[in-house]
């Protein structure tokens, strides 16, 4: 039996910044259904990075999801009774959805300050090719690399 094709999503450009990668991170920030808080600490975390980086925030906010987004993960399969993690080139919308989710783990994993702030300096982080989620995909390329001996059972 085959599996249905995903159906492309279609976003609604952010209000403020005219960015569907935009209005799509809110989506993933938001919880309990409660977008306006989500879109609060959006946007105050993109004012934050304007006084901190002197740059454009979107600018900023691209370049971390791009830097963040992997090129390769790992797909269990099994075959012969055993299972193999086999590598496997991330599709565009994956790539995007795993950056986010590792943005927004990363940093609802830190304490201590408020959630803006803590976005807004790990969207700096990741714009400069550093922190936590940079280091989540660099894991993800190593596990990836690591078993690359696997890719002949990719199909």
């Amino acid at each position: 039996m085959r599996r249905k094709h995903r159906k492309e999503k279609k976003y609604e450009p952010d209000l403020i910044y005219k960015s569907a990668l935009a209005t799509r991170f809110v989506h993933y920030l938001m919880r309990d259904g409660k977008k306006s808080t989500a879109q609060r600490v959006f946007y105050k975390a993109m004012e934050a990075i304007k006084k901190e980086t002197k740059q454009e925030p979107l600018d900023v906010f691209n370049l971390a999801i791009k830097n963040v987004s992997p090129e390769l993960e790992v797909k269990s399969k099994r075959i012969g009774g055993a299972n193999y993690q086999v590598p496997q080139a991330v599709p565009e919308y994956r790539k995007i959805t795993l950056a986010c989710r590792w943005l927004i783990g990363v940093t609802r994993a830190k304490k201590g300050k408020s959630m803006a702030e803590r976005l807004a300096e790990e969207l700096i982080l990741a714009s400069k090719n550093e922190g936590a989620a940079i280091k989540k995909k660099l894991d993800t390329h190593r596990i990836a690399e690591s078993n690359r001996a696997f890719a002949r059972f990719s199909f």
